[in-house]
């Protein structure tokens, strides 16, 4: 079984992580995933899947949490970001794919969320589903289209208080640096006993970006193999407004740097950020809502909340090249595990 970077000795920043070292140490976030590796007789392969984030483990409809969201470069095909964007707020699980199935997975929660809200859509207002993507069109057979509605509901029902890494979910068909990547999870402890938490489906860099693998070649042509993506995914229990989460998810491409990218043209580099420290209420008792909410922003509390979301994302991003293994997929091509004595 392939290991985590901590595994091999190496040790990314100065601040704790939580127990698991994933971004279900967040309390009440659960992650699922579905996972597809099918070989056909046409010789056409399937490498791909779901994964879901959970904020809580309640009707995220009726309970919204606040979030938002940051693109680095915009080459990516998200949906649900604009309303993230002018509301401040998820209501709906988180759900990554390949790029071709953004519609489906979409449906699919769509499907899943009116199940749980039968006034949806009727009564009260619509919804809002969130997916993001990244093109493992390397490996996988985009144009077949291998998904179901249903997969995306089985991704969102296998969600459980952990979150297996690698070439797994919307990680399967993914690669990093020229190297297998796909889903890698860490997280933090900051003061006042709150917890910050990054998962990322990475697909994105050339092997020279990686300067640990700057002198090893690689067979692969460069023409066939899409930009890339990364989507970072954060997570806190700290009680911060979507203000606050803006400013969060701006700290998560510094990890991505210190890993060796630098943000191609064809690149989709997205962070979606929430808190589950407080939940907004869909239903309205009242105009105001009362909670309480971190509000200084020159705390150390938000100071260690950057600290450690750079740190998360590192790791994290790390994570998910040293546990994915070494793949076969479309046109019989191969992308190799990293080398572990390469870090």
């Amino acid at each position: 079984m392939r290991k985590r970077i901590r595994d091999l000795g190496i040790i990314i920043g100065t601040l704790p992580t939580g127990e698991q070292n994933k971004i279900t140490d967040v309390p009440g976030v659960n992650v699922g995933h579905i996972t597809k590796v099918v070989d056909k007789a046409n010789n056409t392969s399937i490498r791909t899947g779901i994964t879901a984030v959970l904020p809580h483990q309640r009707n995220l409809f009726q309970e919204k949490v606040p979030a938002s969201s940051f693109v680095l470069n915009g080459f990516g095909k998200t949906a649900g970001l604009v309303q993230i964007e002018e509301l401040g707020t998820i209501e709906s699980p988180i759900m990554l794919t390949n790029t071709f199935e953004v519609g489906t997975v979409w449906q699919g929660t769509l499907s899943y969320m009116l199940d749980q809200n039968p006034d949806a859509g009727d009564k009260t207002g619509s919804l809002n589903v969130v997916v993001g993507e990244c093109n493992d069109m390397y490996l996988n057979d985009v144009r077949i289209q291998s998904l179901i509605t249903q997969d995306a509901k089985k991704a969102i029902k296998a969600a459980k208080a952990d979150a297996d890494e690698g070439a797994v979910g919307a990680g399967t068909g993914m690669m990093c640096y020229q190297f297998k990547g796909g889903v890698g999870t860490s997280s933090r402890k900051v003061r006042e006993g709150y917890t910050i938490g990054v998962l990322v489906v990475s697909n994105f860099g050339k092997r020279e970006e990686l300067e640990a693998a700057r002198y090893k070649p690689t067979y692969m042509d460069d023409n066939q193999i899409p930009d890339g993506s990364i989507m970072m995914i954060v997570g806190t229990d700290a009680p911060v407004s979507e203000r606050q989460l803006k400013r969060i998810a701006k700290r998560a491409p510094v990890g991505l740097a210190r890993t060796g990218s630098r943000v191609h043209h064809g690149s989709g580099d997205i962070v979606i950020a929430f808190s589950n420290g407080y939940t907004i209420p869909h239903s309205k008792h009242g105009e105001y809502l009362e909670k309480q909410m971190l509000i200084r922003d020159d705390s150390l509390v938000m100071n260690e909340l950057f600290q450690g979301v750079e740190e998360a994302t590192e790791e994290a991003i790390l994570n998910s090249l040293s546990k994915a293994e070494t793949m076969t997929g479309r046109k019989g091509r191969v992308v190799e595990g990293i080398p572990y004595s390469l870090f």
